[in-house]
This record gives C-alpha cells, structure tokens and sequence, in this order.
C-alpha cells in the first residue's frame, strides 16, 4: 500500500516505493518520479534500475538525484529545481522515508525564490519537518529578492 504524502498540489513525498506503486502514482495522475534514494542504502530497497524501468514502462518520466545522509549539495538543489520545472504534471518523489525528498524539494523551492514560511506549512501538511534546514531555506530564498 502506498504512502505518498501530499505535500503540495503539484507535490508528494514517498518513503521507498514498490514496482505496484508505480502503477498507483500513475492512475493517480503523476507524470514523474524522483528517485533521492543512493543505490545500495539498504538490502531491503528496489533497486533505482528496476524502479525507473517500471516508471518508463508505465508511461512516465523517471530522475535519480540519490541524495545520502551526508547532505544536500547545490547541484543536487539545481538538479531537483530543474525536475520540478520540466515537470509535465504532478511529481512524485521518494526515498527512505520521505524525509530527504521534502528537504530536497523544499531547497530547490527556496532556491526559486518560494517563502520558506510557506514551504515549511506545505511539508508539514505531509508531515515532514524543515526545521533542520532553516538556516539554508532562508539563505537561499534571499538570494533571489
């Protein structure tokens, strides 16, 4: 059963995903999935590959930005911008938990200028947290006022 948590009308998050849910986020109007989960993080994840082969089959456009618990890098930001703005309908994006995802989604929201008051509403609406990154989501979002 899926868990995609609505974070914005044009936005979800997802812990790990299955092939089955693929089919889901289709019939439920995504038209691409964003793949923020490193190859190999856990024995028990679908491997990126057979994700993104279940995601083309169905119709739908696939990316991988693997982000790890490192941290979020500027060409991860600029990548996810990117996705988001070619983006042809609503996006799907997943991870471990859905907690990288919304981050990541939220950075390159802030990095467009978005308020990062509104974007920390929306992540809690699905119930992820921006507190942890703050600091970052302000800098970003100054940059381009």
């Amino acid at each position: 059963m899926s868990d995609f948590r609505q974070i914005t009308a044009d936005f979800s998050a997802s812990p790990q995903i299955s092939l089955a849910d693929v089919e889901e986020a289709k019939q439920r109007g995504f038209t691409l999935i964003v793949n923020n989960r490193p190859e190999g993080e856990a024995e028990d994840q679908v491997a990126g590959s057979d994700v993104e082969a279940a995601t083309r089959a169905a119709g739908l456009e696939y990316v991988a930005i693997p982000v790890s618990h490192a941290g979020f890098s500027e060409e991860q930001v600029r990548a996810m911008a990117g996705a988001l703005e070619q983006a042809e309908g609503a996006v799907l994006a997943y991870c471990r938990s859905g907690t990288r995802s919304t981050l990541l989604w939220s950075l390159a929201q802030a990095s467009l200028g978005r308020d990062p008051e509104d974007l920390a509403a929306a992540a809690a609406n699905g119930g992820y947290d921006l507190a942890p990154i703050r600091g970052l989501l302000e800098m970003l979002a100054s940059r381009e006022k």
